[in-house]
């Protein structure tokens, strides 16, 4: 593969990394029963007038499957804590104990588990569409290459090998789905 090929080749396999990265990302907002610090990702806390990271207003953890544990760094701040918990609409009813707030995880029913399920597809089938997109604009750039002097077979060379990777990067999305699938609906 020439130069040009190989960096064609490259930007498509990074493009589809990112793919990846952002769908095992999604993955982990999807709660599949087991109480998890990640669950309150992307809660953001009015913390003295600015908008911060939950993360970083307070200590978060798991003592159990079926509850998390919020702490916060500075006490007086648990009351917006609480709010921006309530706000996030994630269905937790946070309890706070004056300390600390405490979030009992209910367990899923079924329905909901299947609703889980659906939103997990859902983003699966985004990534495959990123990863096609990623070969398309691979496969253009492999045609523009040729009309400016690549010679035929090494951009049908480079095509199939976009090809091959992507079938990769898509058998790689089903097995994560199918992992995920099984972590929410196995009780």
């Amino acid at each position: 593969m020439t130069d040009d090929a190989q960096l064609c080749f490259d930007e498509a396999e990074e493009k589809m990394d990112h793919a990846i990265e952002h769908l095992k990302k999604e993955f982990q907002k999807i709660r599949a029963g087991k109480a998890s610090p990640s669950m309150l990702q992307g809660v953001r806390v009015d913390y003295y007038g600015v908008s911060t990271p939950i993360e970083q207003t307070a200590n978060i953890n798991t003592p159990d499957a079926r509850q998390i544990i919020v702490q916060p760094f500075d006490k007086s701040t648990i009351h917006e804590i609480e709010k921006a918990i309530l706000n996030a609409n994630l269905g937790f009813n946070p309890q706070n104990e004056g300390e600390i707030l405490r979030i009992n995880v209910p367990p899923l029913t079924e329905e909901r588990r299947r609703e889980l399920a659906k939103q997990a597809k859902t983003a699966a089938e985004d990534t495959k569409i990123g990863v096609r997109n990623a070969r398309r604009h691979a496969n253009d750039e492999a045609k523009k290459m040729e009309k400016e002097g690549l010679p035929e077979d090494d951009a049908k060379h480079l095509m199939a090998e976009i090809q091959k990777l992507t079938d990769k990067y898509i058998a790689r999305i089903d097995e994560l789905l199918e992992l995920k699938e099984q972590d929410i609906l196995t009780v």
